[in-house]
């Protein structure tokens, strides 16, 4: 075969083939998972409907030890890698871990940060994400970021956060410059701990109010931001003294007919239950396409299946299949 041939086959080749992997790598679909799930039966995780992977939750004991062993996380693993998905682990999660308070201390913090990225680096993880929330940031907290990330950029490796909108003020400018991106928690606007605020806890202004503030108020670049989604709903009864309700998406479609389509839903004894439906996550996603890189999910364990799907909606917003 005569060389121009051969050049000219090579040309064709590089301008369709990348750009299909490249539109992917463009839009970020960050998911989180349960870690004793990815430990378990796996075996139908979407993987090719996802570019990141968050296990939730690694936290140590009140000592600062991290005494499981996360051996059985290795198939998952290694089968995100080969789908070309990245595998983070995220520590703290909703609810106070007080035990924090002492063990990011100035003489407790590198012990802990050395044992984490010894966790990275043992299992083959691709990164570590930050979910401490609310009442466990103090004032070491920022020095605690910032030591962490220099440690796992020694080896190349992913560090990103999931950031409250209800308390923004939590975290410094020098905090948020550490993270390779954020993800922008915007949901739990309100819940069943407000019985006197009922109504959507995670509407699609909601996401556009809390996008102004990161990108441009507090200027991270659209780059670096990733738009949180829920896969739950809440709701509420007839006056405040009812008790509140949480239903995940896949419960809530597999129960009430149609409300796929739908963000708002009456239900039973006079209660109405406020969620994302497939058109408000497209209408987020196509969103997240204009003012941030990419859509987080929490959690993915939540979502339905089949044409119900809200993970199958985000990707045919994004990417169009």
């Amino acid at each position: 075969m005569k060389r121009s041939v051969v050049i000219s086959i090579l040309i064709t080749i590089c301008c369709f083939l990348p750009a299909k992997a490249q539109k992917k790598s463009d839009f970020r679909i960050v998911g989180y998972y349960s870690m004793r799930s990815a430990m378990t039966d796996f075996k139908n995780f979407p993987f090719n409907r996802v570019t990141h992977v968050n296990l939730y939750f690694l936290n140590p004991d009140t000592l600062g030890n991290y005494a499981q062993d996360y051996s059985d996380l290795l198939p998952f693993i290694q089968k995100a890698h080969k789908k070309g998905v990245k595998v983070l682990f995220s520590i703290g999660g909703g609810g106070a871990h007080p035990y924090y308070h002492r063990l990011l201390r100035d003489d407790m913090r590198g012990k802990i940060i050395e044992r984490l990225v010894g966790i990275v680096t043992k299992y083959d993880f691709d990164g570590i994400d930050n979910d401490l929330e609310h009442g466990d940031i103090d004032e070491n907290y920022e020095d605690f970021n910032v030591e962490l990330n220099r440690a796992l950029k020694e080896h190349n490796k992913l560090f990103t956060a999931a950031i409250v909108v209800t308390n923004p003020d939590l975290f410094s400018d020098r905090t948020l410059e550490q993270f390779d991106f954020v993800n922008i928690m915007s949901y739990d606007h309100t819940g069943p701990w407000r019985p006197d605020k009922p109504g959507p806890h995670a509407s699609y202004q909601h996401s556009i109010e809390d996008l102004d503030y990161f990108a441009v108020k507090r200027g991270i670049p659209a780059s670096e931001i990733n738009l949180g989604v829920p896969f739950y709903g809440y709701a509420y009864g007839p006056d405040p003294e009812s008790k509140a309700k949480s239903m995940n998406y896949r419960q809530i479609v597999e129960k009430y007919k149609a409300s796929e389509n739908s963000d708002e839903l009456s239900i039973e004894d006079g209660y109405t239950m406020y969620y994302n439906g497939i058109p408000t996550i497209r209408k987020k996603t196509e969103l997240a396409k204009q003012r941030a890189a990419g859509i987080m999910i929490w959690q993915l364990g939540g979502d339905a299946k089949g044409r119900r799907s809200l993970l199958k909606a985000i990707n045919q917003a994004a990417y169009g299949k």
